[in-house]
């Protein structure tokens, strides 16, 4: 996968996006990550970027031509735009279910926003728009790495072992069940007997019930849309009665 990224602030992708998985991604020639100041095509004599809206207003606009013109510039050297993402709060909520859809992508180019907005018809540019939360970050940069790494990781390959993807919390619209490592002992807590007697049958039913009662204790609002087979709604139920009881 390639992807783009444009920002005003190229530096503070250069630590991020060369450490752990996502840097592991890219020594092995899984991920190629291009970061473009598109402060560079500014046709502006001052290099200003932004400007005040029409109409009046607080705060500065980002202008369209320098972001029209890096994006031309990455169409060039990558041989197309890709899917392009713009960091914007009106945006569609980031889910797992998004990352596993740009995950299944060649090309994605996000845009990096910073000061006020931008101006609207940068967005003629764009393919999706994407908000990390209802909260306002000070620029796209953090917003962009954070939809990276939970979208790199589900690249096939990417991770030491396949299947950790498909078992964390999100991928199957509920929580992760909880697990332990050795000792099985520490400070007074035992690790359940169920996960320590090879039966793994057992050791499966087990992940699904926590799995649904961690869930029903800490995001019971993931139950509303959640898709539960007969048998994990007998699992619920279960849990729910065993909840209620205490």
């Amino acid at each position: 996968m390639r992807i783009d990224i444009l920002s005003l602030f190229p530096d503070m992708f250069s630590g991020p996006m060369t450490e752990s998985i996502v840097g592991k991604a890219v020594d092995k020639g899984i991920l190629d990550i291009n970061v473009t100041d598109f402060r560079q095509f500014t046709d502006d004599k001052h290099h200003h970027v932004d400007d005040t809206p029409y109409g009046g207003g607080a705060g500065m606009l980002l202008m369209p031509q320098p972001i029209f013109d890096a994006m031309d510039h990455v169409e060039e050297t990558a041989g197309d735009r890709g899917r392009v993402v713009l960091l914007d709060p009106a945006g569609v909520p980031f889910t797992e279910t998004v990352a596993e859809d740009f995950a299944k992508e060649e090309h994605l180019t996000f845009i990096c926003g910073h000061y006020e907005g931008y101006d609207e018809r940068i967005r003629s540019l764009v393919t999706d728009e994407v908000s990390l939360g209802d909260y306002v970050l000070t620029g796209g940069e953090l917003g962009a790495m954070v939809m990276i790494d939970a979208t790199v990781r589900l690249i096939p390959d990417v991770l030491g072992n396949n299947d950790s993807a498909p078992g964390d919390s999100f991928s199957n619209g509920l929580l992760e069940y909880p697990q332990y490592t050795r000792p099985a002992e520490f400070r007074g807590e035992r690790v359940p007997e169920v996960l320590m007697n090879g039966n793994h049958q057992l050791i499966a039913e087990w992940r699904e019930r926590e799995s649904l009662r961690r869930t029903y204790q800490r995001r019971p609002d993931l139950l509303e849309h959640a898709k539960l087979t007969t048998a994990q709604r007998r699992l619920l139920n279960d849990v729910i009665d065993e909840e209620t009881r205490g």
